[in-house]
């Protein structure tokens, strides 16, 4: 059924004159209009046309119009039904408004009584559509509040897991400090030397949690640029590369030659795949059964997609555990996480249109893929 009678009005009677006079009418009134002689043919016409209202005889040969009216509310109970009767069928005009007519008018017809019952059609179709307004706005609202409610729910989870998390950073950073005081104060250049590495390490991590904090409140709209993978790459190699060389392990790289371009937001896909960089370095730092802690960092054209693989050999993760890591406040670093870093990667990825995955065993380590287009597919 087509929703093309919106401002048409089927009339059905079996008198050709009578359909003319209201013909003329409705199309004074404004209306298209719609023709047919008997029940039969008006319900294929209404079938076919979808008229928001229907005027009809309600004693015709070959099926009355209120069989018509029933079949018409049960393929659509919005449309109007207006009923035309003579003056000995007034029992019959009652029971069609049991069966939900808007209205009826009696034979000969006057224009104004027709127009009357199309005026109360158009207020029952006009008070539909408000009320589905009504009503779509309301569940806006309830949508919007459950939302709210929600972001609140976890605005509190979050200031409780950053305030936890800062906390043991503030006291790392003491610790930093002190060593560095007491350093200088001993003339102690080595021990002084180590208070300034810790002390920077933490800033790092400082730095690192205020712009996963900055991410997760404000998803903002990606800012493509093309750029050389080659380059991107090695971009993060460098910032990660400290806390590789302090925590003591071997990164290996293989970045595959000639991988050209690709248009992304740089500075939000770095910090997703330095947030992944940086979940293996703690996973290495974690696992003390294994000594000789190794990163795999691999970056690939794959079938014409840049493909990053980041491989480690640190404690590992279950299966349950890799179902949740990409969970908003999902950690299992303890005090030391927020649980905002692999959900912010997850999504950063997903606004690249990319795919992330992840394996792991425990005990034996983790891998990363992330695939990542070199354009976006609106762009071809």
């Amino acid at each position: 059924m087509n929703d093309g009678g919106k401002n048409s009005v089927l009339i059905v009677d079996d008198e050709p004159d009578i359909r003319d006079v209201l013909a003329i009418a409705l199309q004074d009134m404004g209306y298209l209009t719609l023709e047919a002689e008997n029940a039969a043919r008006a319900f294929e016409i209404f079938q076919a046309d979808n008229p928001q209202i229907v005027v009809t005889d309600i004693k015709m040969p070959g099926g009355d119009g209120i069989e018509l009216l029933r079949k018409i509310k049960h393929e659509n109970p919005e449309t109007e039904v207006i009923m035309i009767t003579g003056h000995g069928d007034m029992n019959l005009a009652i029971r069609s408004l049991k069966y939900r007519a808007t209205d009826f008018i009696t034979k000969p017809i006057n224009v104004d009584a027709l127009e009357i019952a199309i005026r109360r059609a158009l207020e029952k179709i006009d008070m539909r559509a408000r009320l589905r307004d009504y009503t779509r706005n309301l569940e806006r609202l309830v949508r919007e509040k459950t939302e709210l409610q929600d972001h609140l729910a976890s605005l509190g989870l979050m200031i409780g897991s950053i305030s936890h998390g800062m906390k043991g950073l503030l006291t790392s950073l003491d610790g930093g400090l002190y060593l560095v005081a007491s350093g200088l104060e001993k003339q102690d250049l080595e021990r002084a030397a180590q208070g300034c590495d810790a002390a920077r390490e933490t800033a790092e991590r400082i730095r690192k949690m205020v712009l996963d904090i900055l991410y997760y409140a404000k998803e903002r709209q990606l800012k493509r640029t093309p750029v050389e993978v080659l380059d991107f790459s090695e971009e993060l190699v460098r910032v990660i590369q400290p806390r590789i060389e302090t925590g003591g392990i071997d990164l290996q790289c293989r970045f595959e030659e000639n991988l050209g371009t690709m248009a992304v937001d740089a500075d939000y896909l770095q910090a997703a795949l330095i947030n992944i960089l940086d979940n293996a370095v703690d996973a290495c730092l974690k696992n003390r059964a294994t000594t000789g802690h190794r990163i795999d960092f691999s970056v690939n054209d794959d079938n014409g997609e840049i493909l990053f693989c980041i491989a480690d050999n640190g404690i590992g993760m279950d299966e349950e555990t890799c179902k949740s890591i990409f969970d908003l406040f999902y950690s299992t670093k303890g005090r030391k996480g927020t649980g905002l870093g692999l959900f912010i990667a997850n999504r950063v990825v997903g606004q690249h249109e990319g795919t992330i995955t992840v394996s792991s065993t425990v005990g034996k380590g983790t891998k990363f893929k992330v695939t990542i287009p070199r354009s976006p597919a609106a762009d071809g």
